[in-house]
């Protein structure tokens, strides 16, 4: 199967799964998941947990932080080598003005990355929150319209790696 007909596959399997023109719950669901994974959002919340939490909170909270801005520039290099232009579509139009390269979501590299910390700087409830948040993340980007499904698949490995190589040099 030649990479054309990849793309075309990944294109039609991608607007199977879109719910972004469908009023109602599923797409508000999947719009309020598709925001969560937000870099000023994830940002926000460990700024939260930092500024309230004990000096171990304290202390993950500034790793995930300095994670996702090292995430998000291998991210930005690999965007903008590759320049895979978003699928059509009206939705989230901030993404489509400020980034409208697709590949790799950064959203989706994001939530990995920060669920493969979690399961290794804990507490476990957190690593579980974080693994069942992650592929939400990933899988309303989709269906918001914003990604092609290869895009989330590649944030999804990117994102572990990222994880995985970020643990070993803090840790």
């Amino acid at each position: 199967m030649s990479l054309e007909n990849l793309l075309a596959l990944d294109a039609r399997i991608s607007t199977r799964m879109r719910v972004a023109e469908s009023p109602g719950l599923l797409r508000s669901v999947a719009a309020f998941f598709a925001h969560s994974g937000d870099s000023w959002f994830c940002v926000a919340v460990l700024g939260l947990v930092w500024w309230l939490g004990t000096p171990l909170w304290r202390w993950r909270a500034t790793t995930l932080i300095i994670a996702i801005i090292i995430t998000a520039v291998i991210v930005l290099i690999l965007k903008f080598a590759i320049r895979r232009q978003r699928p059509d579509g009206e939705w989230g139009g901030i993404y489509r003005t400020t980034d409208p390269h697709s590949f790799p979501s950064g959203h989706a590299t994001r939530a990995f990355m920060l669920a493969t910390m979690a399961i290794v700087l804990g507490p476990a409830w957190f690593g579980i929150a974080l693994v069942i948040w992650a592929p939400l993340v990933g899988i309303a980007r989709v269906a918001m319209g914003v990604h092609y499904l290869s895009d989330v698949v590649a944030g999804l490995a990117i994102g572990v790696f990222m994880g995985t190589i970020i643990q070993l040099i803090v840790l």
